[in-house]
């Protein structure tokens, strides 16, 4: 099962969060809708601003975006004149009032998405395939990811017939839910036509409880989370079952 389908839909719940945090009753459609066209907008607005996650939250009169980008200095602009400029013109999608996050991806090297788009970006260059791909793996291991998985599909090199071809080192075990790894799909349209790159990253093991919030995949230290009891370290701060517990020889019988 794990092989076939999305490594982040069949982790949600388990440690990873949702992307849409809010409850939608009869205009549930409506809504989804809507987080579509933000998000569409805000990918194709800040093309070049290394945006990762959208995350959306709403309320009954706020719809609040957080934003996780690589470079966040594009994004706030000379005195956050550029997120002023977004946050109303997201407010004409949404008809809402809008308050704009904006988090930092310190290590963009173990975002499966912009993995993905800087592979496709260099292809759409004219850089060959396999050095791209090459590249991206060992910049990814360099910052200590356990593996990473890359599969490109299309007419490779403009070859006449479509094939698929595949890229790993480390491990990515797919079918262990603790196992946090991120899966991204990008597309790199070339003259030849579309060429497919799907990227999996496996950045670790995840121990005890977690908590599920939309940031849930980032660093502790980006999204604020705190370690606590039975935290994402292994084990967490949990005592071991029965640590004091005495012999059965040296317990009295009463």
């Amino acid at each position: 099962m794990g092989q076939k389908t999305n490594p982040i839909g069949n982790r949600l719940g388990i440690i990873r969060g949702w992307d849409s945090n809010w409850y939608g009753g009869n205009d549930y459609g409506d809504k989804i809708a809507e987080d579509y066209k933000i998000r569409k907008y805000i990918h194709a607005r800040l093309s070049k601003a290394s945006v990762s996650k959208v995350i959306i939250e709403r309320t009954l009169k706020l719809v609040t975006v957080t934003i996780t980008t690589a470079r966040p200095g594009i994004i706030i602009g000379k005195g956050g004149q550029e997120v002023d400029k977004l946050k109303e013109e997201l407010k004409k999608v949404t008809d809402k009032e809008v308050q704009i996050n904006i988090f930092e991806i310190k290590r963009p090297e173990l975002d499966a998405y912009l993995v993905a788009t800087s592979i496709c970006r260099q292809i759409e260059s004219r850089i060959s395939y396999r050095r791209a791909i090459k590249m991206a793996i060992a910049a990814s291991m360099r910052m200590n990811a356990e593996g990473i998985k890359v599969l490109i599909s299309g007419r490779l090199n403009g070859a006449e017939m479509a094939r698929s071809e595949g890229f790993k080192e480390g491990r990515i075990p797919l079918s262990t839910f603790r196992a946090d790894i991120d899966y991204a799909l990008a597309e790199a349209h070339t003259t030849y036509g579309r060429m497919g790159i799907k990227v999996w990253i496996m950045k670790g093991e995840v121990y005890g409880k977690r908590d599920l919030s939309p940031l849930v995949g980032m660093d502790k230290k980006q999204a604020g989370i705190g370690g606590g009891k039975g935290g994402d370290a292994p084990r967490g701060d949990r005592k071991p079952f029965n640590k004091d517990r005495k012999p059965a020889g040296d317990r009295k019988r009463k």
